[in-house]
Formats: structure tokens, sequence, C-alpha cells
């Protein structure tokens, strides 16, 4: 199958492509690897990844919706799996609108 893992670079995004991965599955990850956590241990991750031939990363933003409907034209994912948002919920409080932005805005553009 081809999927669509977003927030790929998680902790969790990262070990469902694994097994994704492992099962022969055509995986396109996408996360914005923004600073809320380590950019490095993001990256670490991404780096296990790497070793798969049937994994292609994007550093791209759920909540640009033209690089979402340009994702979706040429991609023909048979499965999205949607591990996108922005966490922390006292970071929430300090800056709500990072919270729309990924948490809505980009829900609404894979919709």
């Amino acid at each position: 199958m081809k999927i669509l893992l977003t927030g790929a670079a998680g902790f969790i995004g990262m070990h469902v492509a694994q097994i994704l991965l492992k099962r022969g599955d055509d995986v396109t990850g996408i996360d914005n690897l923004n600073d809320y956590y380590d950019p490095a241990l993001k990256l670490a991750r991404l780096e296990q990844l790497k070793p798969y031939p049937n994994f292609r990363f994007l550093k791209d933003d759920i909540s640009d919706r033209m690089v979402m409907e340009d994702l979706f034209e040429k991609g023909h994912f048979d499965v999205v799996i949607n591990l996108a948002a922005q966490a922390g919920v006292r970071y929430s409080l300090k800056n709500p609108h990072a919270y729309v932005q990924s948490n809505i805005v980009g829900f609404a553009n894979l919709l």
C-alpha cells in the first residue's frame, strides 16, 4: 500500500513507519520538524528510517494547503495516518494559534 504518514519524525510516527516499512508498504513521511521538541531527536529517528528504500521523507507542514494539495495530487495514497499535531498542553496557553494551525487547519487540509 502507499501510505502517507504525518508526524513521521515523532516517537510514535517513527515506530509506526518502521512497522509499515518492514511489511513492505511504501511510506511517505511528512513532518515540519518544529523545535517544540529538540529537532536532533527527530532527525535521529528519521536516520533509522533511511535504510528503507520504500521510505520517502518530506520536511513540510500539513497546514500549508498548497503543499498538501500538490502532495495528494501526485501521491495517490491508499491510506493516510495522521499523527501530526502540536504537542504540549501548557504551550497551548502561550501559543494557541500554533495549535489551531497544526491541529485544526492541518487536519482540515488532510481531509
